[in-house]
């Protein structure tokens, strides 16, 4: 099953305001961001290039798939819910991502409600995006 893409992809301005909050994270070669069912402790962002994420079921099945791009935002879920993440992240070779921890993050919704407003955008993208998937089968 296909995830689309323009899901994970946050408002301008939300995706600059975590930009200036978050560290470089190296991507010379594919880079493994998240596995699923890991615990979160921040927020990936993804500045250029591509992300594959994917969701295994119980048995290693892949059972969804889709390529995230620029301006998105990967692992939102599992930071906002505070629960294992649902999908694996791996960003390719050459992606530009930046991390915006746990902490930062937070204090940035507490300090910003408007950016909360844009937060809760992507997180109703990806319902809608999950649900289309899901009635597509």
């Amino acid at each position: 099953m296909k995830l689309d893409s323009s899901a994970f992809v946050a408002e301008r301005e939300l995706f600059d305001a975590l930009v200036e909050r978050a560290r470089a994270v190296e991507c010379a070669e594919d880079r493994v961001l998240f596995r699923q069912g890991e615990f979160p402790e921040g927020l990936y962002l993804l500045r250029s290039g591509a992300a594959v994420m994917t969701m295994e079921s119980s048995t290693g099945d892949v059972v969804l798939c889709g390529t995230a791009g620029a301006g998105s935002l990967l692992g939102l879920p599992g930071l906002i819910g505070n629960v294992p993440y649902s999908l694996t992240a791996k960003a390719l070779k050459g992606a530009k991502v930046g991390f915006v921890d746990r902490e930062a993050f937070s204090k940035l919704m507490l300090t910003e409600p408007a950016m909360s407003v844009r937060v809760l955008r992507v997180l109703a993208a990806e319902v809608r995006t999950a649900r289309q998937a899901v009635t597509n089968l």
